[in-house]
């Protein structure tokens, strides 16, 4: 009873694993192209015909140059994907967040700068 469940934990650390491993472009099978968000096995298809027309993809986002994914998928699938080991880089923040972010570097310069008498 106990070794079942110490294989079952095993066989779950193993696939929680690989559910967080980036999938490379350039090596993935069509198996591990359809584990994608929205990459079905037409769209996989696609991707390895165009690895094997093209050679290997030389960033994550050209995967765009495949017929059939453009920005929307890719923004789905950027952080699922890798090539050569190297993961999409993350999206740049938004307006709001920079300005935030600049307001807060602003108010600490005041708060720093000596008072005006």
């Amino acid at each position: 009873m106990l070794k079942k469940l110490f294989i079952t934990l095993l066989a779950s650390f193993a696939l929680m694993t690989a559910a967080f491993a980036a999938v490379d472009l350039n090596t993935a099978n069509q198996a591990q192209l359809e584990s994608l968000t929205g990459i079905g096995p037409a769209k996989a298809k696609d991707i390895i015909d165009y690895r094997t027309k093209n050679g290997p993809f030389k960033s994550a986002e050209d995967i765009m140059k495949v017929p059939g994914i453009k920005e929307g998928t890719y923004a789905k699938i950027k952080g699922e994907i890798s090539v050569g080991g190297k993961v999409a880089a993350p999206a740049a923040p938004a307006k709001a967040d920079k300005a935030a972010k600049a307001s807060a570097a602003d108010k600490a310069v005041k708060a720093s700068a000596p008072a005006k008498k």
